[in-house]
């Protein structure tokens, strides 16, 4: 019974890798980068290298309101932090949600004209709706593909009884599927908490689209008034036509950062303004707080007086939070998001390590078309996502500033790039597209950090100097992926022991 059970267990756990495994390898990857979304956005737009001190920026950002929608009905400024260096200001002119013009703003109060580009939310976004199918699909697709991974990470610790003491075991010398299923092993243990939590918290962010029935039965359907309790509104009445002079917003700030015991309030919303029924919300940030639950304060815009205050209520509320929270990592500390990032870099390599596991497995064997097809989407994949990572970069480079819907265009250098790498593996042999691709993806990493030097005066001379590290993060990491893309591409070059020892070793 044990020995069936376990053969059941490393049936589900090889073929739920397997056909999860793409899809798996792209989320983490691109979602490992995202704990850098607000450096990589912030490279992609040197036009913003120099930022807005913090203690300025909602007095400019009025401003520069009062100049130019003063007869607006909503105001929205989304304020600097230690990360996200931009100010930026909107005005919406109708009722309801949306409908916002939205500038960035420099020290000095004045619109910075910044290049159109999707930054660091490209890999943001697509790490969990893959952004080329519609909405609802893609985040459907990356849920079951989160809970094959979570199956395949319990499978795998019952398939693997002696997965600790393998953990300690690396023959890299070793030809074929035993040295793939060492650094599968290690990778897998490496972090194995992390994978745990990183996996269960990206399922429970989709709670409510996976397991809805219970908000539905309690709610009678009507997820919007699930929507308002859970999250907490609090909207402002019409206007009254009567003028009134707007409250100083540094005083509100204070107010609300002593409320939440030294918390930064991250973004404003005035409604109303220069009117008598003026309201101005004050929400809470999430880079100072594991929880993301939505903490405000609401102020009259003409008195300043406190209105009311809205923070976390109730348990569900609280652990959902938390989980998000944990997810997206951004409370985190420069040393525990760089933590954060090298156990992603070991989930991506698990998923990769297995995907080429099962390929090298039934190499040699008799002609398999599984095989052929799974062979080349490992190519496309775990080569070829890195090349249109980095194709995105140059591209952001490259293009002409003005270029009409230029982020459109970097969009597209991205998937066109991973579109030419997909054939480029059909269409080459095997070892030849491994090393085509690697030996692609370490020269535009070497040359990425050369091109920003030729194309911006952000590059490392200045930024080092300057003590700049967020910026000077992104050159030497993508520079220090060249050197490790070229081993991969020499590796995979190399000749291998013939199909019928390798698949002996195994």
């Amino acid at each position: 019974m044990r020995n069936g059970f376990r053969q059941s267990m490393a049936w589900l756990h090889s073929w739920g890798g397997l056909f999860a495994g793409w899809i798996l390898f792209a989320v983490f990857l691109t979602g490992t980068v995202s704990y850098y979304r607000q450096e990589i956005s912030a490279w992609m737009r040197p036009e913003l290298h120099q930022g807005v001190p913090r203690a300025e920026a909602a007095e400019r950002a009025v401003e520069y309101l009062q100049r130019v929608a003063p007869q607006a009905r909503t105001w929205l400024i989304e304020l600097p932090d230690a990360r996200t260096r931009a100010l930026r200001a909107g005005w919406s002119l109708r009722d309801g949600p949306g409908g916002f013009t939205l500038v960035t703003l420099d020290a000095a109060g004045d619109t910075v004209p910044v290049r159109e580009t999707p930054g660091g939310d490209l890999f943001y976004y697509f790490h969990f709706d893959l952004l080329v199918v519609p909405f609802r699909l893609g985040r459907w697709l990356v849920s079951l593909c989160a809970l094959f991974m979570l199956v395949a990470i319990i499978s795998g610790v019952i398939v693997h009884r002696r997965i600790f003491a393998d953990f300690f075991t690396l023959r890299a010398s070793k030809a074929g599927p035993r040295a793939w299923l060492d650094g599968h092993n290690l990778s897998g243990v490496l972090a194995l908490p992390y994978h745990l939590m990183i996996t269960y918290t990206g399922l429970v962010t989709f709670a409510l689209m996976l397991m809805p029935w219970g908000a539905d039965l309690a709610y009678g359907g009507n997820r919007a008034a699930f929507q308002a309790e859970m999250f907490g509104q609090m909207l402002p009445g019409p206007k009254t036509g009567q003028d009134a002079t707007l409250a100083a917003l540094p005083p509100l700030l204070e107010q609300a950062g002593r409320h939440w015991g030294g918390g930064l309030p991250g973004r404003i919303t005035v409604f109303n303004p220069n009117d008598a029924a003026s309201r101005v919300l004050v929400a809470r940030g999430d880079t100072d707080r594991i929880a993301t639950t939505r903490q405000a304060m609401l102020f009259d815009g003409h008195t300043g007086a406190l209105l009311a205050a809205r923070d976390a209520e109730g348990a569900v509320e609280r652990v959902w939070g938390t989980m998000y929270g944990l997810h997206l990592g951004r409370f985190a500390s420069p040393s525990l998001r760089a933590l954060f990032f090298l156990s992603g870099l070991a989930g991506t390599a698990m998923v990769a390590t297995g995907l080429v596991l099962w390929t090298a497995k039934r190499r040699g064997r008799a002609p398999d078309r599984l095989a052929r097809v799974a062979e080349v989407l490992n190519i496309a994949s775990i080569a070829g996502l890195p090349v249109a990572m980095l194709a995105l970069l140059w591209a952001n480079r490259l293009l002409p500033v003005g270029l009409p819907q230029r982020a459109l265009w970097e969009f597209r250098s991205f998937f066109g790039a991973w579109v030419l790498c997909l054939l480029l593996a059909a269409l080459l042999p095997r070892r030849l597209g491994w090393r085509s691709l690697f030996a692609a993806a370490g020269l535009l990493a070497a040359g990425l950090p050369v091109l920003n030097a030729l194309t911006t005066d952000a590059h490392l001379a200045v930024t080092l100097r300057q003590g700049d590290w967020a910026l000077a993060g992104i050159d030497l990491t993508v520079l220090a992926c060249a050197p490790a893309f070229a081993a991969l591409a020499w590796a995979a070059g190399r000749r291998r022991p013939a199909p019928a020892v390798a698949a002996r070793a195994g």
